[in-house]
């Protein structure tokens, strides 16, 4: 009995002393997780927006934001799609992009597709960035555009839409300025159509509120068009011949126009529709100069107003030794209205010499790749070296 009593006691003190000496082992606590971008939330949330708007259900879409302000701008993106015949929509998530806030917030580029039925042939792919962010244990989302993307104007919040059987015009602003711009758009067609007769398309017209969201339409730099009033592209920036293309106005330089200088610019715009002068090889001084032939030609203005800044620059350098390029045409360029009235007159003369008929029939042939110079001769008997001599005495003898 001794023994095992003492065995005993040799196996609780070893237990005591083991319980004092040595340290208790616990299992490591995570440590807080940081958060992580969801794509398959986001994915189902593009998902039930494009459902949205197919089915024209704003309050659906609403209800997939993260804010307020997304509310509303969700909900005016389902009224545009409406208004606006959207077709063909598809909205793919991509990949985040940057990092993911502390609240759970990130942002995504999505591949985004759509049509405008009646006015675009085929849908275009766009990219496009959303943000997401977490709101109320959920996910929603907080906004479209920017982040070095295009941004697509209506899907950026509600719009103004004025839509006849050949013009679609999306206004940023208020009930004013959209009947503004319907009207413009509905005389451009005509007039152009009164030139270019095999034209039965339609003209599609963005107006942003700021030269900031124009930027943003196109992806452009900032101050990329400070001189332009407006500007002619494809929706997606490409080449391609057969990407839809619109008109984009740049509301700072347009808006101060008077109605003449408004009409003839967006007439000329909807010439460059017209011709699919955004992806043209023909040189630049016949694609800006037919435009403005077509746009002037129904304004009646004298030619004290339609040339003046191209006399003024004449009467003090001289006529300029060839017809205008690319380098002249650029964004910011020096006497850049000077260039487009200089290109106007190098095909007003053109018409002059051979009829408005053989003008068309030149620029068409010049559109689809043909030789300049070869073109020139066979409509109206001359080459570019003849053109060019004929166009500087025309602009020598301009009136001061």
């Amino acid at each position: 009995m001794v023994g095992l009593a003492t065995f005993l006691a040799l196996v609780v003190g070893a237990t005591a002393w083991l319980t004092l000496r040595t340290p208790t082992y616990h299992a490591p606590l995570s440590g807080p997780t940081a958060p992580q971008a969801s794509p398959a939330r986001a994915a189902l949330l593009l998902h039930d927006l494009t459902d949205a708007v197919r089915r024209d259900r704003p309050a659906a879409a609403a209800r997939l934001a993260s804010s307020a302000a997304a509310r509303r701008s969700l909900r005016g993106v389902v009224r545009n799609g409406t208004r606006l015949h959207v077709s063909g929509l598809s909205l793919r998530y991509v990949d985040e992009v940057g990092g993911v806030s502390a609240g759970g917030g990130f942002a995504a580029d999505v591949q985004a597709a759509w049509r405008f039925a009646g006015f675009d042939r085929r849908p275009e792919q766009v990219q496009v960035r959303f943000r997401f962010a977490e709101h109320d244990g959920r996910l929603g989302i907080a906004g479209v555009g920017g982040g070095g993307r295009r941004t697509p104007l209506w899907l950026t919040g509600p719009l103004q839409v004025r839509r006849t059987a050949s013009s679609l015009v999306l206004v940023q602003g208020s009930h004013r300025e959209a009947d503004r711009f319907a009207g413009l758009a509905r005389t451009a067609v005509p007039q152009v159509r009164a030139v270019l007769q095999h034209w039965t398309g339609g003209l599609v017209l963005e107006v942003p509120a700021t030269q900031q969201g124009l930027e943003q339409a196109l992806d452009a730099h900032p101050g990329q068009y400070d001189s332009i009033a407006a500007v002619t592209t494809t929706v997606n920036g490409s080449r391609s011949r057969s990407a839809p293309v619109h008109v984009f106005v740049n509301p700072a330089v347009f808006g101060p126009l008077k109605p003449h200088g408004a009409q003839v610019v967006v007439t000329h715009e909807a010439t460059h529709v017209a011709t699919g002068a955004a992806t043209s090889p023909a040189p630049i001084w016949l694609v800006e100069g037919f435009a403005d032939y077509v746009a002037l030609r129904a304004q009646r203005l004298p030619l004290a107003t339609t040339a003046s800044r191209i006399a003024s620059l004449v009467h003090r350098q001289g006529p300029p030794a060839r017809l205008p390029g690319q380098a002249e045409f650029a964004a910011g360029a020096s006497h850049l209205e000077a260039r487009y009235e200089s290109a106007w007159l190098a095909c007003r003369l053109l018409a002059r010499l051979g009829g408005p008929d053989a003008l068309v029939s030149f620029y068409r042939a010049v559109d689809a790749g043909r030789p300049l110079g070869p073109e020139l001769r066979h409509h109206f008997g001359f080459g570019l070296a003849a053109l060019t001599a004929r166009w500087r005495t025309v602009l020598s003898h301009l009136p001061a």
